[in-house]
């Protein structure tokens, strides 16, 4: 849509944020009267949030920094029985302990990214289970309940998927819309809130509060969904063969987490530019544009901003100079992942299979078997050539061990 007021929606548009928007134009209009609150829902499913999350964590930091007060929603309450939005299965319940821990962790990129407080445009923190966790059951039915379907509920893609491949879906899971679209009619009555995001999984759940708010109490609330992103190989963002791309340090160190941006495939170079950077959309272009060798500079680019902004500058800097001294050099760069092993069995002699699966480069046996056979495994810039050798003491090379994956995949064994 062309000829939006609001510098919020227009960032959007630009970066290729908006998937789906239940009447843009007047929410374009309301924004640009003034700031308006907008939320996003993280249920605390574990202690870090992964890449996949990062989009939605870029819009409420652009809607700050526009002028407008972004609400981070903690499914405190919610966490308690599982989005089933593209699962096939139910999640594991946890227990209050658990889940209060998760929702601490995932602050850390919060406090990093937005600007928390008590001001107008300041974001807030809050926690759904304030209000959930105190619901009575029959006067919620009776207050809720008759705005909803089973036939319509039957139709959005969270229970479909399930059905459709014959899964079992709870009648726990089944509440989950349920209480998402009473989230959103809460967060209006308590903080104003007009704009729900959300990936475009969510689309069912946000026009379901939309309707429960315009019904139950007469508020005029909007939608807006990004697309879901995927990478031009058409994978799934931030799932990897390693695993997840975490946020948190204690969860993912910085150099993988660099790393993970530098490999970007050169087609996907300026969709994550515009993304997960806040690069002026000038040099996003320039840089989309590089060719051949040089679209390397630019995925360093990325890489750069992406890790500075979620890690801290000085975790970027680093992580670059080693993957320089790791590649360029030929060296052992200083921040790669390192796992200590004890000092008696190293002695005694680990064999290299288990000690890549140890190092986190294989996933299981078989694959670093088959890593090994395929000639991808080296041991100190030397190829592996044995699945069934033995590494020693006798190959430390200044106290550690260097253990190869292909030519991206690094990790540094040490006596513990």
């Amino acid at each position: 849509m062309t000829g939006l007021k609001s510098e919020f929606l227009q960032i959007l548009t630009e970066r290729d944020f908006i998937h789906q928007a239940t009447d843009l134009a007047a929410l374009d209009a309301k924004m640009s009267e003034g700031p308006i609150s907008a939320y996003i829902g993280f249920d605390c499913t574990a202690r870090s949030l992964h890449v996949g999350s990062l989009v939605q964590i870029m819009m409420l930091r652009w809607l700050q920094k526009s002028g407008h007060q972004p609400i981070v929603l903690m499914g405190g309450g919610t966490s308690k029985i599982g989005d089933p939005s593209g699962r096939d299965e139910s999640r594991q319940l946890m227990t209050n302990e658990i889940i209060a821990d998760n929702m601490a962790g995932i602050r850390t990129v919060f406090d990093r990214l937005l600007t928390l407080g008590d001001g107008k445009t300041d974001a807030v923190m809050v926690n759904n289970g304030e209000w959930l966790d105190a619901l009575e059951y029959i006067p919620f039915l009776r207050e809720v309940g008759t705005h909803f379907t089973i036939n319509r509920m039957l139709t959005f893609d969270s229970v479909k998927l399930r059905l459709d491949r014959e899964q079992p879906l709870t009648f726990l899971e089944f509440n989950y819309m349920i209480l998402q679209a009473y989230d959103f009619m809460e967060l209006g009555k308590r903080y104003g809130c007009a704009l729900q995001m959300g990936g475009s999984d969510q689309w069912g759940n946000i026009v379901n509060g939309i309707e429960l708010a315009r019904r139950a109490s007469s508020q005029h609330l909007f939608g807006l969904t990004t697309p879901l992103i995927t990478t031009a190989d058409g994978k799934k963002m931030g799932k990897t063969a390693s695993g997840a791309i975490w946020l948190n340090e204690d969860h993912l160190p910085a150099y993988d987490f660099w790393q993970f941006w530098r490999n970007t495939q050169d087609a996907d170079v300026g969709k994550f530019l515009r993304l997960f950077t806040e690069i002026p959309m000038n040099e996003v272009r320039r840089l989309e544009a590089l060719e051949g060798a040089e679209i390397n500079d630019a995925k360093i680019i990325l890489a750069n901003a992406v890790t500075a902004l979620i890690r801290g500058e000085e975790a970027a800097r680093l992580a670059e100079a080693t993957a320089k001294e790791t590649f360029e050099q030929g060296g052992a760069g200083a921040d790669l992942p390192t796992v200590t092993v004890p000092g008696a069995a190293l002695e005694a002699g680990i064999n290299v299979v288990d000690l890549f699966v140890e190092a986190g480069l294989g996933a299981s046996k078989g694959e670093v078997r088959r890593l090994i056979k395929q000639g991808g495994a080296k041991l100190n810039d030397e190829k592996v050539t044995d699945t069934e050798s033995t590494v020693t003491s006798s190959a430390l090379a200044g106290g550690q061990i260097k253990l190869s994956a292909g030519k991206k995949r690094h990790a540094l064994v040490r006596p513990e």
